[in-house]
């Protein structure tokens, strides 16, 4: 440490003390505390017995502050620290979004009120046990699976990070040696989705195609029972999620080509949602190639949105979008062209799939799970069916979508006999 200024250096002064003798305390010298901001100063101890002991703490403080091995004082709580975090984080508002839950549910009731320099990779340990074997009120009375887990331990480690290293609270991130659950586990936890094959996936476009016959119905543009035959089509017929196709854009479809680019997506953002460009993935001119089959689907929309557009009026705030919020049962002073709300799509799916015969628990997103198996089960490409879903890589595609199936594996099973002559043996 520099040569000190008057009036900023520790000087060992005498305490006097009732009914025992004085004892000798010292003070740091002012300096930058990152721990609070700002230029600090505190006692490094005041129950010396004599002098020369308050000097050689004093000397030892100036060492360790010099050499960075001094961890500077704080009673920053584990509470403080998350709020911190959050409010600082420079992610997608959707992934700040998503964390805020986990701190404000879980890892504020539990570790908010202790300090940031006590937490220890045992705590964590204690604390990821405690979430995985306790029932939570937040998870339907169940504990908390292995990837909300893992998701938490995320939350605290990055927290960590901002405050580990040289002068900073902790010279070593705890979350390093923590044991929050692994991947081999998270992936044995998870549920096995439903899929639906091929032939199951044509029966189910040629229902939704079906006008309802109603006396009202024209087996057209105007009648709403075909208003969402349009979006399950283009769900079914491509693996794009469902923030993505509620966010395609007329301007960026591609009609002689058959692509369509992906630049904006319709996301919730606690209980509203927005439209707001496509980050994901770090692809910002993602493109998908489609089929004519499916272009001739679009274009019918087209006309139908023309017509709504028309029979609205001013209610039409047009943002360009190709499934674009319509008139149906629009409230007074309403207005139409916007985005959709995402969980208002996924309830009327909901009623589809219900009233079709669906599996129950078929997603909106396993649409996206059933397109991919498919094409592998098919034996296209890997490369392409890895491209069209915007994977970072065929590897994860073939790891997290190609499923064993009995037919391939009594396939491979054939094939081999008859490379090697098994059947003339006997």
């Amino acid at each position: 440490m520099a040569k000190r200024g008057n009036g900023l250096g520790g000087t060992p002064v005498e305490i006097p003390r009732k009914g025992r003798p004085n004892t000798w305390g010292v003070r740091t010298p002012l300096h930058f505390n990152p721990a609070v901001g700002r230029k600090d100063r505190y006692w490094i101890g005041r129950e010396y017995k004599n002098k020369t002991e308050a000097e050689k703490a004093l000397s030892k403080w100036i060492a360790d502050f010099d050499e960075g091995d001094l961890t500077p004082r704080s009673d920053m709580t584990m509470g403080q620290l998350m709020d911190r975090w959050l409010e600082q984080h420079r992610g997608e508002d959707t992934t700040k979004q998503g964390y805020e839950p986990k701190v404000r549910l879980h890892i504020k009731p539990h570790l908010g009120e202790e300090k940031v320099v006590e937490i220890t990779d045992d705590r964590l340990d204690d604390f990821y046990r405690m979430l995985e074997t306790t029932p939570s009120l937040t998870n339907g009375g169940k504990p908390l699976g292995p990837k909300s887990v893992r998701h938490i331990h995320n939350a605290i480690s990055a927290a960590l990070e901002t405050v580990t290293g040289p002068r900073k609270l902790l010279k070593v991130n705890p979350a390093h040696t923590a044991n929050p659950p692994t991947e081999r586990q998270i992936k044995a936890a998870e549920p096995d989705f439903p899929t639906l094959n091929d032939q199951e996936t044509k029966d189910f476009l040629g229902e939704i195609w079906k006008p309802c016959g109603n006396r009202a119905c024209d087996g057209g543009l105007t009648h709403h029972c075909l208003r969402d035959a349009p979006l399950w089509t283009s769900y079914a017929a491509t693996s794009c999620r469902r923030s993505e196709v509620l966010g395609w854009k007329w301007d960026l479809i591609n009609w002689d080509e058959g692509s369509i680019e992906l630049a904006w997506v319709v996301v919730e953002e606690g209980n509203a949602f927005r439209l707001r460009k496509l980050t994901k993935d770090g692809d910002d001119n993602a493109v998908i190639y489609v089929d004519q089959g499916l272009l001739k689907v679009l274009r019918w929309q087209w006309e139908r949105q023309q017509q709504e557009k028309a029979r609205l009026g001013p209610a039409w705030a047009d943002h360009g979008l190709v499934f674009a919020r319509d008139g149906f049962k629009l409230f007074k002073e309403g207005r139409a062209g916007g985005p959709q709300d995402p969980e208002k799509v996924s309830a009327r799916w909901r009623t589809t799939r219900n009233r079709l015969r669906l599996p129950e628990d078929f997603r909106l997103h396993d649409w996206r799970g059933s397109k991919i198996t498919n094409d592998l089960d098919n034996h296209e490409n890997p490369v392409e069916v890895s491209a069209n879903a915007r994977h970072h890589s065929p590897g994860y595609t073939m790891a997290r979508y190609g499923r064993r199936r009995a037919e391939g594996a009594k396939k491979l099973a054939a094939s081999s006999a008859g490379r090697i002559g098994l059947a003339t043996l006997v």
